[in-house]
């Protein structure tokens, strides 16, 4: 499974479950870059179910779109995503400066 994100609506509370990341297939880049879905500022709170980047690989993403709340995790995720966030950002940018050399190739 990639891509795993869910927005849930309850009682006026908006709540994302996860924030994903596609991975694998050659759309992956244009679509790792298209806009959030929906308003991160309206956000009540993010929720990490694991710290797979297929469910936490966006969350930079969600920042910068101004989401300001909390992202609440168990220990271990939290732990584990001190390695898995900056070693994924590393790729997503050794792959774009991959593509950028082949397009201008």
């Amino acid at each position: 499974m990639t891509g795993a994100s869910h927005l849930v609506e309850i009682s006026g509370a908006r709540l994302l479950l996860d924030c994903d990341l596609f991975q694998g297939g050659k759309e992956r880049h244009e679509r790792n870059r298209e806009p959030l879905p929906f308003d991160a500022k309206s956000l009540t709170k993010v929720i990490l179910s694991h710290a797979h980047i297929d469910h936490s690989g966006r969350l930079a993403l969600l920042l910068k779109a101004g989401y300001e709340g909390s992202i609440p995790t168990m220990e271990p995720t939290d732990r584990l995503l001190t390695i898995l966030l900056p070693d994924s950002g590393r790729i997503q940018e050794e792959d774009a400066k991959w593509k950028t050399r082949r397009l201008e190739k």
